[in-house]
């Protein structure tokens, strides 16, 4: 999965990636909405070189992590941070077989869990997720809507609805906040998300 991911990020600027946002507005408005605190570790799984890594730091997160399969992806958001990357955990790891050796506050995933199609890539997802996550810590999901696109980035990928979402991760979350973003990719299409 390792070699897709940076083949792909390898061939084009994020800039010019499907997922690519200037500003991720939803995701800091929905760490607002959960009550994120500063001190609280940040994960930002799949994060690769989203400029969410940038806006917390701008915040004044003082714990941020960033994980994502590619390492060309990490590497771009090296370079574009320079200095303020030494600051920031980097966490070169697939997701599903992640041993998380630390707890955090904070897991923002936006746009990796759609592409988990088999059950047991999400149970896998679900595990590093609570061995990760601190006995209060929060949770921003974004998915594809399941009225959204059937393939990403050459890959399958799977759609939820609020209710389908919460119901995969089941009881012990609670659900906070709900919404639907309609993104729109660099090339113009229009990506929905829950």
């Amino acid at each position: 999965m390792a070699a897709h991911w940076d083949d792909l990020c390898g061939r084009r600027p994020p800039s010019e990636m499907s997922w690519y946002q200037d500003e991720p507005t939803v995701s800091l408005s929905l760490l607002e909405a959960l009550r994120a605190t500063k001190e609280q570790p940040v994960v930002d799984v799949g994060g690769g070189a989203s400029v969410l890594v940038d806006r917390l730091l701008d915040l004044s997160f003082g714990d941020v992590s960033v994980l994502d399969v590619s390492s060309t992806s990490l590497a771009h958001a090296r370079r574009r941070l320079g200095e303020r990357a030494e600051g920031v955990h980097w966490i070169h790891e697939d997701v599903l077989t992640w041993r998380p050796q630390r707890r955090y506050g904070i897991w923002h995933d936006r746009a990796v869990f759609h592409f988990l199609v088999e059950e047991e890539q999400r149970s896998a997802y679900l595990a590093a997720l609570r061995t990760a996550l601190t006995a209060d810590g929060r949770v921003v999901i974004g998915t594809f809507t399941g009225d959204g696109p059937r393939q990403c980035s050459g890959l399958p990928v799977l759609g939820y609805d609020p209710g389908g979402l919460a119901a995969v991760f089941g009881p012990e979350f609670e659900v906070v906040e709900r919404r639907r973003e309609v993104h729109h990719t660099p090339g113009g299409a229009e990506q929905p998300f829950t």
